[in-house]
C-alpha cells in the first residue's frame, strides 16, 4: 500500500535511546559503478542490487562484471539507444561521459526538472576532447555519439557543479584523457576530492569495496537527536551506526557541526547537501542570534531551487528567513505547524519531517519523493526504539496511524 500524499508526524514525548541505520552513500555508490564497470574482473560493491543487507533494508550488494573498458554498443541515429535519469543529476553527468566510450549513439534524457538543469560545462568538455554531443540547448535530453577511448586534453569548470569534473576523471584512464577542472576553489572542492581519492582506493582487478553510511542521510537523525535534545522534557539519545570516518564525505563533519552554534555555514567549505537540515533546525538556535548560510548557489540548480524552497516553506511555518543572492539568514523563531510542499525533492521532504518530532502540526506533501535516497526513511522514524524513534505517523486526511509497511515510499 502505497504511502498517503499528505502525512503527519506527531511530536515525540519522551526521551529516545536510538541507534540508527541508515543506507550507503549514495555520492560514493554512483561514483564505485562506473569505476566497476570500467575496471577488469568482478568487483563487489555493498549496496544496490539482488542480496539484501540484515543490518539495512534498504543496502543491496551489486557484483559488477567489469569489461576492462569495454561499454556495451550503442544504437543508431534512426534508433538511439535510450538511457532515462529521471531526475538524478549524478547519473546524467556520469552516464553522459561513460557512453562517449562506447560505439553508437545514445540519448540521455530524464524528466522535466532533469531537462533544466546545466549540462553545458561537461558537454562542452567533451566535445573538446573531439565527441560530438548533440542538444538543442546544451541541456538534455541530448543524444551522444560514442566513439571509444581517444586521447586528449579537456578543460572543465566547477562554477555550476562539481558532477561535471566528476564525470570526467571517473572515466579519463580508460578513455586517455587529460582533464584540467577549473572554476571557484576548483582544487578544494570536496566532492571532486572524493572522486579522486576513490580512484585511487578503488580495487582495479576487482574485488570487494565497501561503501560507508551516507552522511547527508544520516544528518535528519543527528539533526533529530538534538532538536529532541531541547528542552528538560527529552534528553535523547540518538545516533547513527559506523558513521563515516573516512573523511571523503564532506556531511560527516556534521555531527561536530551541530554540537555548538556556528554563526556562518558555507555550503562550499563547511557542508554539502546536509546543509539543509542545518538550516530547517536553525530556528530552534534560541538566545544564540541569526545564523547565516552562505554560497548556496548549487542548491539551486538541483531537484528544486532549494534556497527559494526551503526559504518559503520555514516561513510557511512561522519562521523569520531572509533570502539575499544565495544567502539565507535565519533568526530563532517560534514555530508552528503548516502543510510542507516537498517540490518532489526527497531531501526537503526528510529536513521537514524531522520538525515534525518537535512542532506539532508539521505534514509533508508528496512524502514518497524519499525513495530517491532513503525509501524507509519514514520508516526509521516510527519504528520503536533502539531501532528507530517511536514516532506516530497519521494518514493526515483521515487522521488514521499509519503501520509500518504503509510507510515504505515504493
Amino acid at each position: 500500500m502505497p504511502l498517503p500524499d499528505l502525512i503527519e508526524i506527531l511530536p515525540l514525548k519522551k526521551p529516545v535511546p536510538a541507534e540508527i541505520t541508515v543506507p550507503g552513500s549514495k555520492s560514493i555508490t554512483n561514483r564505485a559503478l562506473i569505476l566497476a564497470a570500467l575496471a577488469e574482473g568482478e568487483t563487489t560493491c555493498f549496496e544496490v542490487e539482488v542480496a539484501e543487507d540484515p543490518q539495512e533494508f534498504c543496502n543491496r550488494t551489486i557484483i559488477v562484471r567489469g569489461l576492462g573498458g569495454k561499454i556495451p554498443r550503442g544504437g543508431t541515429l534512426e534508433s538511439p539507444l535510450e538511457i532515462f535519469v529521471g531526475n538524478a543529476g549524478t547519473a546524467a553527468r556520469f552516464l553522459t561521459a561513460l557512453v562517449c566510450l562506447g560505439n553508437g549513439i545514445y540519448r540521455v534524457q530524464g524528466v522535466k526538472r532533469m531537462h533544466q538543469r546545466p549540462q553545458e560545462a561537461l558537454f562542452d568538455a567533451l566535445r573538446e576532447l573531439g565527441y560530438c554531443i548533440d542538444s538543442v540547448n546544451d541541456k538534455l535530453p541530448a543524444t551522444v555519439h560514442g566513439t571509444g577511448p581517444r586521447e586528449g586534453t579537456c578543460c572543465v569548470s566547477i562554477a555550476e557543479s562539481s558532477q561535471f569534473a566528476s564525470a570526467l576523471l571517473l572515466c579519463a584512464k580508460v578513455g586517455s584523457w587529460h582533464v584540467n577542472v577549473v572554476g571557484e576553489n576548483a582544487e578544494e572542492s570536496p566532492y571532486v576530492a572524493m572522486t579522486t581519492q576513490l580512484i585511487e582506493k578503488f580495487p582495479k582487478g576487482g574485488g570487494e569495496f565497501q561503501i560507508e553510511p551516507d552522511a547527508s542521510s544520516g544528518s535528519y537523525f543527528v539533526g533529530a537527536g538534538w532538536l529532541l535534545s531541547l528542552g528538560d522534557a527529552t534528553q535523547s539519545s540518538v545516533c547513527v551506526t559506523s558513521w563515516p570516518t573516512s573523511g571523503w564525505q564532506i556531511d560527516a563533519v556534521f555531527s561536530k557541526t551541530r554540537v555548538a552554534f556556528v554563526q556562518r555555514i558555507s555550503r562550499r567549505n563547511d557542508l554539502g547537501d546536509s546543509i539543509m537540515t542545518a538550516i530547517a533546525l536553525a530556528p530552534f538556535e534560541e538566545g544564540a542570534g541569526p545564523q547565516v548560510f552562505v554560497d548556496l548557489e548549487r542548491l539551486r540548480l538541483q531537484e528544486c531551487d532549494r534556497v527559494e524552497a526551503i526559504r518559503t516553506e520555514l516561513t510557511r511555518c512561522g519562521a523569520k528567513v531572509v533570502e539575499e543572492d544565495d544567502t539565507l539568514e535565519v533568526f530563532p523563531s517560534r514555530l508552528h505547524g503548516a502543510e510542507i510542499e516537498t517540490y518532489n525533492d526527497h531531501r526537503m521532504a526528510m529536513c521537514f519531517a524531522i520538525l515534525g518530532l518537535k512542532v506539532s502540526g508539521i505534514k509533508i506533501k508528496n512524502p514518497a519523493c524519499v525513495k530517491k535516497s532513503f525509501p524507509n526513511f519514514f520508516q526509521k522514524l516510527a519504528a520503536p526504539p533502539p531501532h528507530g524513534l517511536g514516532a506516530t505517523i497519521l494518514d493526515a486526511r483521515t487522521a488514521r496511524a499509519l503501520s509500518h509497511d504503509e510507510l515504505f515510499a515504493e
